[in-house]
């Protein structure tokens, strides 16, 4: 029997992608198992999270490194050392170097709250109500060296009521986040999804890029 993929997750803040990610490996929804959490934010709630499901963590605080290149080193040191052969980021509030994405391109992913190629960067859903917009969503993608512009793997689409505001539709897409993420996460490490010559390819025509809530 081969040994499992070993993941790693990036993240911030909250970490409830995290917990979704590790509860679908735990279920074995996602054939894998979560090898480290690195978390850049001290006392940031996703590393109370992982501690409570006994998943190893660190937490490795940009701030105290005089460059970008050198706090990657150090998220690489602790990947390597922990058999990290897939990266997902979950929340990861920091822009990578082309250096970092080189080391897992094709094995790195990102979660982002749009619909992308719409809205990438910050305050993704005030922008959506500003616009007028009916509807907004997520994108998993792949990580690339141009800011959340990476091929895309799956979206989810949510609709966007009258009453809605920042805080009530980033709940609505959080909620569907937790349920397509895991989802990419297991076609990509089942080969069902790969990135190659910078495009997407999937092995079965009937997968949707398109999911609604």
């Amino acid at each position: 029997m081969n040994a499992l993929r070993r993941i790693a997750i990036l993240a911030s803040g909250a970490g409830s992608n995290m917990e979704a990610i590790a509860q679908a490996c735990e279920q074995r929804q996602i054939p894998a198992e979560v090898g480290l959490v690195i978390c850049n934010v001290p006392k940031a709630t996703v590393l109370t999270r992982a501690e409570q499901r006994r998943i190893p963590y660190c937490c490795i605080d940009h701030r105290q490194f005089d460059s970008r290149e050198a706090f990657e080193e150090q998220m690489l040191k602790a990947l390597r050392k922990a058999s990290i052969d897939f990266v997902v980021l979950a929340g990861f509030m920091r822009i990578l170097t082309d250096r970092f994405i080189g080391e897992y391109y094709g094995s790195l992913l990102n979660i982002h709250p749009s619909l992308l190629p719409k809205y990438p960067g910050l305050n993704t859903h005030q922008r959506a109500l500003d616009a007028g917009d009916s509807e907004c969503g997520a994108t998993v993608h792949f990580v690339t060296p141009q800011l959340d512009a990476g091929p895309s793997i799956a979206q989810v689409r949510v609709n966007i009521d009258p009453q809605d505001d920042a805080v009530s539709l980033a709940a609505k897409v959080q909620e569907q986040e937790h349920r397509i993420y895991p989802l990419a996460i297991s076609w990509c490490l089942e080969d069902k999804v790969v990135l190659r010559d910078g495009q997407v390819w999937k092995d079965d025509s009937t997968m949707s890029n398109e999911i609604r809530a």
